[in-house]
């Protein structure tokens, strides 16, 4: 990069950009999917996300190509054309998956060209990366919306394909750097982590950290079952039923009642 805006030609691969969502991040979003994740967990409804690879997917019976390579500057192509709905909403660029912080110099780049326009960021990430790595990023970042999927190592590993012992140090360093807020997001997930011990395990462990008021507890869905099948791979969680919104309630008074934080039940 040779000159003040050299970020914009920083080049990265994505699998898609989605417009105007609103359940990833405050306000009316452009998210941008990053390919590649070092985790697979067995409930992950993009499993295009998780190789880096360019990959072709039957989707309707025709092949659809997943994953393409593009400049930051093209991508703010489309932030712009969204800043009308961003400045209604407090909205703005999140940055999803995948796991970012597998391209950090584009996740960074992206941010950066983002804050320059003056448009609000976030980023949704497991937190899996040296802290150095997510510390550079930090000062263009607004909101990290980090998931934690469960406390024990070994049941993390065996569900994930890792332990979440980067994660969880990670989640310590970020509170702790009080340079962006952070907010804790758990997948609740059939035969995982769905019962209220293992919830409020995350949830005192959140409550530990500095600067934390907020946890967001989300249902499993099988929404992504499909892409399995256009991708030739089996559904690792089977016919595995989507929580009920009172099992889900549930969750959510049990943590307010045993922590400080604010629990929001997402989509």
């Amino acid at each position: 990069m040779t000159d003040e805006y050299g970020y914009l030609n920083v080049t990265g691969r994505i699998f898609d950009i989605q417009r105007y969502s609103i359940h990833d991040g405050i306000g009316i979003r452009t998210i941008v999917f990053l390919k590649g994740c070092a985790l697979r967990c067995r409930w992950c409804c993009n499993p295009e996300s998780q190789n880096f690879d360019i990959e072709t997917m039957t989707v309707n019976g025709k092949p659809k190509v997943y994953g393409r390579d593009v400049t930051v500057r093209e991508v703010m192509q489309t932030v712009r054309r969204d800043m009308p709905y961003y400045s209604r909403s407090d909205g703005g660029l999140t940055l999803s998956g995948g796991e970012s912080l597998l391209q950090p110099e584009f996740a960074k780049a992206l941010l950066q060209a983002a804050k320059a326009l003056g448009v609000s960021t976030a980023m949704e990430s497991m937190g899996f990366a040296k802290y150095e790595t997510i510390d550079g990023i930090l000062p263009y970042l607004d909101t990290y919306l980090m998931d934690i999927k469960h406390m024990d190592a070994k049941k993390h590993a065996d569900w994930c394909g890792r332990e979440n012992t980067l994660m969880v140090e990670n989640a310590r360093k970020i509170a702790a750097s009080g340079k962006t807020k952070l907010i804790i997001r758990v997948p609740v997930v059939p035969g995982f982590n769905d019962t209220e011990r293992e919830l409020l395990d995350i949830a005192r462990f959140a409550d530990s950290l500095p600067g934390v008021e907020e946890i967001d507890i989300l249902p499993y869905h099988n929404f992504g079952e499909g892409k399995y099948t256009g991708l030739g791979r089996p559904y690792p969680m089977g016919n595995a039923a989507r929580p009920g919104m009172e099992k889900m309630e549930g969750f959510k008074a049990a943590i307010e009642r045993n922590t400080d934080l604010y629990c929001q039940i997402g989509g």
